[in-house]
C-alpha cells in the first residue's frame, strides 16, 4: 500500500462530489492542487481554489486526514467541488496527471481493514449499510458498523481459547488432568453450540433484512388476492375483475413491509385450469409457494371455507403464513374462528377501505424478521462461519482424546476467525472488496 489513490465518493452530476485521495502522497497532493489561506491543518475545512497550473478549474472546500486519525489509517483528503460532471472530470484527470491511481472496487475500506481500523465484519457492515433500501435494513448495518457481529463472535472465541487451553493442558499433564478435561469440554461445547444454534436459526431470518424475502398470495380464484396485492404494492398493479381465473400469470413487485424489503407475488388461482394458459398459471403459483420466505393466504371472507381451502390450509401447515380474510368490507360469512383449527394467524382485511392492512403487515414482520442479537447475523458468509463453528464443536467425542478435541476447538476458532478476519484467507477477502463501488 506504498502507492496513494483517488476515487469520487460520490455520484457525479449533482449539487456537490467529494473527491477522495488516500495513501503516502495524500497531503502533497492535495497541496499541489489545492490553493487557500495558510498551511493545511489536519481535520480542518478550508476553502480554497482548485488549479491546474494557472488555471482555475473550480472553487471548493478540502480537508486533509493525517495518519492514523482517518478513515483508512493512512494519510488522506477529501476535496468537496461542484458536482458538474466537466468539473468532476477535470479534477479526476488532475489527480491521475499527478500520479495518483484510480482506486478499486472497496479499496479505501480495505485499506481501513488492513491498517487495523476496521474488523472485516465491520468492513462488511459498510456495503450493507450502503444497499440498505429499508430502515430496519440500515439500521441493522449500523448495529454491525458498531461492531456487533464482532463482539458476539469474539465472546464465542474467548470461551473456546479457555476450552484449547485446558485441552492442551490435559495433553502436557495427562495423568493429572485428561480425565477432568475431557469431562468439561463436551459439556461447555454443547454450551456454546446452544448459542450457535440460537444464530444460526434466527441468522437465516436475520439475511432477509440484506437480501430481502419473497412472500406469496395463495388463494382460489375470485378470493381477492389481486385486490390484496394492489392494496399492499400502493397503486392498481394488478388487473381486478369479477370474474373468476383473471390472473393467469404471477406478478411481482417490491415493497418495504414493516422495514424487511419484500418482492411481493401475486398468483393466479389454485383450482382445476380448464385451458392450457390457465394450467401454466395455477403451476406458477405453486412454485411461487415453494419458493416463497412466508405466504399469505386470502380467502373470501364473504363466502365459505371450502375442501381445496381446507386442504390448501393443510398443505401449508408448519410454513411461514398468515390467513387473510378478504373483502372485509362486505357482509361476513367466513370468520376468524373456522380458522382456528389451523393453527393460523388470521386477518380481516379490507382493500376498499384499508381496513386489517396493518395488522396484515405486522403479522408478516413477525414471521420474517428474527429476535434478539441474533438479528444483527445478516451476513450469509458469517451464517456459514458459525454453521462451521457448530459442526465441529459437535463432533467432539470424550473417546477420542484430548489431542482430537483440541484440533476440533481449533477448527471452531478459525471459522469463528473469518468473521472478524482474524483468520481469513486473501482470496476471501478480495471477494468480499469487490463487491464494493469504487470510492468507498
Amino acid at each position: 500500500m506504498s502507492d496513494t489513490i483517488f476515487a469520487p465518493a460520490t455520484p457525479l452530476g449533482g449539487a456537490i462530489a467529494v473527491l477522495r485521495i488516500s495513501g503516502p502522497g495524500a497531503r502533497a497532493a492535495l497541496e499541489t492542487v489545492f490553493l487557500s489561506k495558510g498551511a493545511l491543518i489536519a481535520r480542518e475545512m478550508r476553502f480554497g481554489r482548485l488549479v491546474e497550473g494557472a488555471q482555475v478549474l473550480d472553487e471548493c472546500m478540502a480537508c486533509f486526514f493525517a495518519a492514523p486519525a482517518s478513515y483508512t489509517g493512512e494519510d488522506m483528503a477529501e476535496v468537496y467541488i461542484h458536482g458538474s460532471q466537466a468539473v468532476a472530470r477535470r479534477a479526476l484527470a488532475l489527480f491521475s496527471s499527478l500520479g495518483l491511481r484510480p482506486a478499486e472496487p472497496g479499496e479505501f475500506t480495505r485499506r481501513a481493514f488492513l491498517n487495523g481500523k476496521m474488523s472485516l465484519s465491520r468492513a462488511e457492515a459498510v456495503m450493507d449499510l450502503i444497499n440498505a433500501s429499508t430502515e430496519r435494513g440500515a439500521k441493522s448495518a449500523v448495529e454491525q458498523l458498531e461492531g456487533s457481529v464482532g463482539r458476539i463472535a469474539g465472546e464465542l472465541e474467548e470461551e473456546l481459547l479457555d476450552l484449547l487451553a485446558g485441552a492442551d493442558a490435559a495433553l502436557d499433564y495427562p495423568d493429572e488432568l485428561e480425565e477432568d478435561t475431557l469431562t468439561l469440554i463436551p459439556e461447555r461445547a454443547r454450551e456454546i453450540m446452544l448459542r450457535l444454534d440460537a444464530l444460526i436459526s434466527a441468522g437465516a431470518k436475520g439475511r432477509l433484512l440484506r437480501e430481502g424475502a419473497v412472500v406469496a398470495i395463495l388463494g382460489m380464484p375470485n378470493a381477492g388476492k389481486s385486490s390484496l396485492f394492489n392494496a399492499l404494492v400502493g397503486h392498481a398493479r394488478a388487473i381486478v375483475t369479477r370474474l373468476p381465473g383473471t390472473t393467469r400469470d404471477t406478478l411481482e413487485e417490491t415493497v418495504s413491509i414493516d422495514g424487511v424489503p419484500v418482492r411481493l407475488v401475486d398468483t393466479a388461482g389454485l383450482r382445476e385450469a380448464a385451458d392450457e394458459a390457465e394450467q401454466l398459471g395455477v403451476a406458477r403459483a405453486r412454485a411461487a409457494a415453494e419458493r416463497a420466505d412466508a405466504l399469505v393466504l386470502a380467502f373470501d371472507a364473504a363466502g365459505e371455507l371450502d375442501v381445496e381451502e381446507t386442504d390448501l390450509l393443510e398443505a401449508t401447515a408448519g410454513r411461514p403464513r398468515v390467513a387473510a380474510l378478504c373483502k372485509g368490507d362486505l357482509p361476513q360469512v367466513l370468520r376468524p374462528d373456522a380458522l382456528a383449527p389451523y393453527a393460523i394467524e388470521t386477518v380481516t382485511v379490507s382493500s376498499v377501505t384499508g381496513e386489517g392492512l396493518g395488522a396484515l403487515r405486522r403479522a408478516l414482520a413477525a414471521r420474517l424478521l428474527p429476535e434478539g442479537e441474533s438479528a444483527l447475523v445478516t451476513n450469509a458468509r458469517h451464517i456459514d462461519a458459525l454453521m462451521r463453528a457448530r459442526d465441529a464443536l459437535a463432533a467432539i467425542d470424550p473417546r477420542d482424546g484430548a489431542d482430537c478435541a483440541a484440533v476440533l476447538l481449533q477448527s471452531a476458532l478459525s471459522a469463528l476467525g473469518a468473521i472478524s478476519g482474524r483468520d481469513v484467507t486473501e482470496d476471501v477477502i478480495e471477494r468480499i472488496f469487490e463487491k464494493f463501488c469504487v470510492g468507498k
